[in-house]
Order: structure tokens, then C-alpha cells, then sequence
């Protein structure tokens, strides 16, 4: 039976428990997180009773096939989410350093895969004994506690923390395969764009992306009744990009994230005069745990080269890294 409030033990809990309290917190299931943690269904039921005799206090409502979190589990589930991860990030902190050189990054899944991982065997070939981990990811995790070393970040400077190290801009400019512009009459104004298949984000229209939407392009050059043949929407920008690199209409894209494919000729500005500033920049952020590291300070190191390589692709200056660099 649980104490009363009258006799809450006043020492400290043990926490050998708080890991199959959070398990089953988090799936609000027994046999959920039985699975996860391969135990047996009672092994994590007996876990939680001795952690709620600890206590003092039930932290589930046990119902025919489901749980539920009381107030006292809610309370004890925000510090147990906070801490966990920080015990996790440490223990792997020791392995690392007794262990195989490191470096884990979290960035959003089209900066990895259009600007990153192309880049990334040149890092590899010339450090071959740090390993390389990618979260591809839309969430930003947070430094201080998450298992990362590294955040690739893209926003307004008004939204990064302190110690945030300016990367590039961009600016927004329509582009297409050169073999979709040759089979076509030729594009000399933004209206003869509106003969095309234009490539957009399926959710571009919300507030915080429409700096990216082709009715902008169209508002900026006096064409604001302007539709095209056909709209092609997709969910990623690599995805809209590669639709524009198979020749199935122009895309509106971010100039920092094809400078390449521009550099080579697999894609071409549509009308280079009618580019368009962008608010957002990429942000270079250092875990305060990891900065120490000289794998971590080798890896920084060369993605401040590969970005300076960037700016120049696009014509960017100054130079960011003299004068963008958040204290």
C-alpha cells in the first residue's frame, strides 16, 4: 500500500526505476514498453510499484487497456525527460573519450542531403578515424541535453542563441533543368514563365515559408493574377529540386542549396535578374559539452571552409564569418 502523505519518505529515491517509468510514461502501455526495454510485462509493473512506493504517491491511473499519467506521474515525468538524456549524453561522453573519435549533428533533412552529405566523403577521406553521425531532422533538438555535438540550423538572426555562427544566406531565384529551357521558346520575361509546370512546397503558403512561394515572385513582378500550366507540389526542397534536375517544370529554389548544380550547368537560372532576398541564413551551432573536443574543432573548422566556398559560389559578401557571429 502506498504511504500516506503523513509518512512521504524524506531521502532520496533510488533511480533504478525512472527508466521503465518513462518507458511507459511515453507509450502509456505496459506491454509497449515491456517490448522496448525486453523485459517481461510484470518485471516493468513490479518496477513501477516499487517506484510509486518510493514516492508515496500513484503515478498511473491503471485502466482495462490503457494508463494514464496522474498528476504526480506528469510532475515526475517533466524532470525524468530532462534528466534521462543528460545521464544518456554523459555515459556516451566517457565512451567516447576512452574510445573511437566522434562527431554527432542533428541539421534538417534537405540541408543534409542536398548541402552536406555531398560534401561529406572529402571530411572522410581526410580523417578517417572520426566516425560521423547525422540526424536528419525537422525538430531542433537542445544542445545542453540532447545526444548531439553539432546543430545545422536555418532561420532569421533573431531566432539563434548566443554563440550562433553565421554559415550563409541565401536569396530565392527560379531555376530549371537546361534541357526542359532548350526544348522551350525561349523565357524572357517573368510572364513567360506562367507557360511552365512550376515546382512548390505543399505547405510553402504557411506564414513562416513565404518568402519561398512562386505568388511572392509573381507579387514582387506585377503579376499577381499570374497562374501557371500546372503545379507539381512536393513536401521536401531535395525532392523539388530533383523534379527540376528531371526536367519536369521550374522550381523556386534557395541559391546556397544548388550552387553547385548551378556551378556544373545541371541547373540554370531561369532570369537571374529577377532573384529575390531571402530572410533566413545557415547557423553553425556547438554543443557547450563538446566544443572541447578537437574532433569537434577539426569538423567546425571544415565546415566554416566549405560554407566560405559556398558564399563565393553565390556571390556573397562580406564575409560572414567577420561579422555575423552572435555573442
Amino acid at each position: 500500500m502506498l504511504h500516506s502523505q503523513t509518512h512521504l519518505r524524506s531521502r532520496p529515491i533510488s533511480v533504478g526505476h525512472l527508466r521503465a517509468f518513462e518507458a511507459v510514461a511515453r507509450h502509456l502501455n505496459f506491454r509497449a514498453a515491456a517490448e522496448e526495454m525486453a523485459l517481461t510485462q510484470s518485471a516493468v509493473s513490479r518496477q513501477i510499484q516499487a517506484l510509486e512506493e518510493e514516492v508515496g504517491l500513484g503515478l498511473f491511473l491503471r485502466h482495462t487497456r490503457a494508463v494514464e499519467l496522474t498528476g504526480a506521474g506528469a510532475q515526475l515525468l517533466l524532470a525524468v525527460q530532462q534528466s534521462l538524456p543528460r545521464i544518456d549524453g554523459a555515459v556516451r561522453q566517457i565512451r567516447q573519450n576512452a574510445g573511437r573519435k566522434s562527431v554527432a549533428l542533428t541539421t534538417f533533412a534537405s540541408f543534409a542531403s542536398m548541402w552536406l552529405i555531398p560534401r561529406l566523403e572529402a571530411f572522410q577521406r581526410d580523417n578517417p578515424e572520426i566516425d560521423i553521425r547525422i540526424d536528419a531532422s525537422d525538430v531542433a533538438l537542445d544542445l545542453d541535453v540532447a545526444d548531439v555535438d553539432i546543430a545545422l540550423r536555418y532561420g532569421p538572426r533573431e531566432t539563434m542563441p548566443p554563440g550562433a555562427l553565421r554559415l550563409f544566406g541565401e536569396t530565392i531565384t527560379p531555376v530549371a533543368s537546361p534541357w526542359l529551357i532548350k526544348s522551350n521558346p525561349p523565357i524572357r520575361t517573368p510572364a513567360d514563365i506562367a507557360r511552365f509546370t512550376l515546382i512548390e512546397a505543399g505547405d510553402a503558403h504557411r506564414t513562416h515559408l513565404e518568402w519561398l512561394t512562386w505568388r511572392r515572385w509573381f507579387e514582387v513582378n506585377d503579376l499577381a493574377r499570374a497562374q501557371p500550366r500546372r503545379w507539381l507540389y512536393f513536401n521536401y526542397a531535395y525532392q523539388m529540386v530533383q523534379a527540376a534536375l528531371t526536367g519536369q517544370g521550374i522550381v523556386m529554389a534557395r541559391s546556397s542549396l544548388i550552387a553547385e548544380s548551378l556551378a556544373n550547368g545541371d541547373l540554370v537560372e531561369v532570369l537571374p535578374d529577377h532573384r529575390m532576398d531571402s530572410p533566413m541564413s545557415y547557423w553553425l551551432l556547438t554543443g557547450p559539452r563538446s566544443a572541447p573536443r578537437p574532433e569537434i574543432q577539426a569538423f567546425c573548422e571544415w565546415l566554416q571552409a566549405q560554407a566560405a566556398t559556398t558564399r563565393e559560389t553565390i556571390g556573397e559578401i562580406p564575409d560572414a564569418d567577420t561579422v555575423d557571429h552572435i555573442d
